[in-house]
């Protein structure tokens, strides 16, 4: 087994024993973010999710870019590398010249050269996406897609895992004040 195929094995195990614990979902995305990155030794990834009118991709966490980039602007669910958003992994190996990038300059002034934009679903509805950014050009390989793919699933438990808890929490608050007036 090659350095690569490890380096993947144990970040998948490090994401699914986040997913697996009671942190904060801040924390869990950060954790999964930071382990794709380290994992594919990329410049810094992102997981965004869909506005529930799906025009917005929104940042739920990143690592390894700056605020500046992270706060760029608004990015548009249609005009950004919009086939991740019809359930396909994306790569781009020149972000700073190809159409699909909504933002070509600020990604050029941020030294990014290239993008993996894989879907992040839930069972079959896609709710954001997972995207790596490269410092140096780079044709993403099928395992890179696979393994970013697989983080993205356990990201979308995680999320999942983190809307189930808060609405368990609201139901069991709710009973404890009517049964309970006095606590």
């Amino acid at each position: 087994m090659g350095k690569t195929e490890r380096n993947y094995y144990q970040s998948l195990y490090e994401i699914a024993a986040v997913v697996n614990s009671i942190g904060a979902p801040g924390a869990i995305l950060r954790s999964l973010v930071e382990n794709v990155a380290s994992a594919l030794e990329a410049k810094g990834c992102a997981l965004m999710l869909l506005t529930p009118d799906k025009k917005l991709l929104l940042h739920a966490s990143a690592c390894g870019l700056s605020d500046w980039y992270v706060q760029k602007g608004q990015i548009s669910a249609d005009k950004s590398i919009a086939e991740a958003l019809e359930g396909k992994p994306v790569t781009v190996l020149d972000a700073t010249k190809d159409k699909r990038i909504q933002y070509q300059l600020e990604a050029k002034r941020e030294g990014v050269a290239s993008i993996l934009s894989v879907p992040v679903k839930l069972r079959e509805e896609i709710i954001g996406v997972i995207r790596v950014y490269t410092a140096e050009p780079r044709q993403f390989t099928e395992d890179d897609i696979y393994f970013v793919g697989a983080a993205a699933n356990l990201g979308a438990i995680a999320l999942e895992n983190a809307r189930l808890y808060n609405s368990l929490q609201r139901d069991y608050d709710a009973l404890t004040r009517y049964y309970f007036p006095f606590l």
